[in-house]
């Protein structure tokens, strides 16, 4: 009977609508009510206000803002179309954690059935952490679907026993230098000891390897490097503020 219940496809619809409500209502009433999404808020207001599009000042303009701009762009495009802050501000977030909840539907259930799916689905959607992430003014659930989609082209290519192909290594890059562009090489961290315990604990199995290849790291950083560069050359304080506080401590 619980096998039946969660294949039929009213209880996903269920789901889905339960899901989509409380990822709505977590953040209700809409505030910026803590320094880090004030701040994140202001990068897209001052690139539409000021043309601001690569470095941005904090609102309080002490200080500089220290992610990189990927972020504050898409906000800003969603901004031209719909006219509205709030909109713009948190629309991006929600629209990443469901493309997380519907991938991992559609990947657990073509891998191993949709009860699988189901069972996914529900444990990303049903915690305390993903409602809350999903209507935030802030960079952490796009860089989840980076990080995420980036796994799952991985974990495919390992499941299927497929080599990496040209066209695999040019998602890869694009999805890096999206993670790059959102907070930088943090990224790094977050995948790179995974990929190098797989190689080494299979190096001797014959199974596909989780490595693409050097040139999509190593072009993703270089563009990153670039804003990095350009930055620390032009505008007062970056190489303090963001390269320093924000970049090396993260891995000091």
């Amino acid at each position: 009977m619980t096998e039946n219940f969660l294949n039929d496809r009213r209880t996903l619809s269920g789901l889905t609508a339960l899901m989509l409500v409380l990822f709505s209502i977590t953040n209700l009433p809409w505030q910026l009510d803590d320094y880090d999404q004030a701040k994140q808020a202001w990068t897209s207001y001052e690139m539409v206000t000021e043309g601001h599009w690569c470095y941005q000042r904090t609102s309080d303009d002490q200080g500089l803002a220290t992610k990189p701009p990927l972020a504050g762009w898409i906000s800003a495009a969603v901004f031209t179309v719909t006219r509205s802050w709030d909109v713009a501000w948190r629309l991006p977030s929600l629209l990443c954690a469901a493309l997380i909840a519907l991938a991992l539907f559609r990947i657990a259930s073509r891998a191993y059935g949709n009860l699988a799916g189901a069972i996914a689905f529900a444990a990303f959607g049903f915690n305390l952490l993903s409602p809350r992430l999903a209507t935030l003014v802030r960079s952490d659930m796009p860089l989840a679907l980076v990080i995420f989609l980036i796994g799952l082209l991985i974990w495919e290519k390992i499941r299927t026993g497929e080599p990496w192909t040209k066209r695999d290594r040019v998602m890869m890059f694009g999805l890096l230098t999206a993670g790059m562009l959102i907070k930088g090489p943090i990224i790094y961290a977050f995948l790179l000891p995974g990929i190098v315990v797989y190689q080494f604990a299979f190096r001797k199995t014959g199974a596909t390897t989780a490595w693409c290849g050097w040139w999509p790291w190593l072009a993703s950083l270089g563009i990153f490097l670039v804003w990095v560069v350009a930055g620390w050359l032009w505008v007062p304080r970056f190489y303090e503020l963001v390269i320093v506080r924000e970049f090396l401590a993260r891995f000091g």
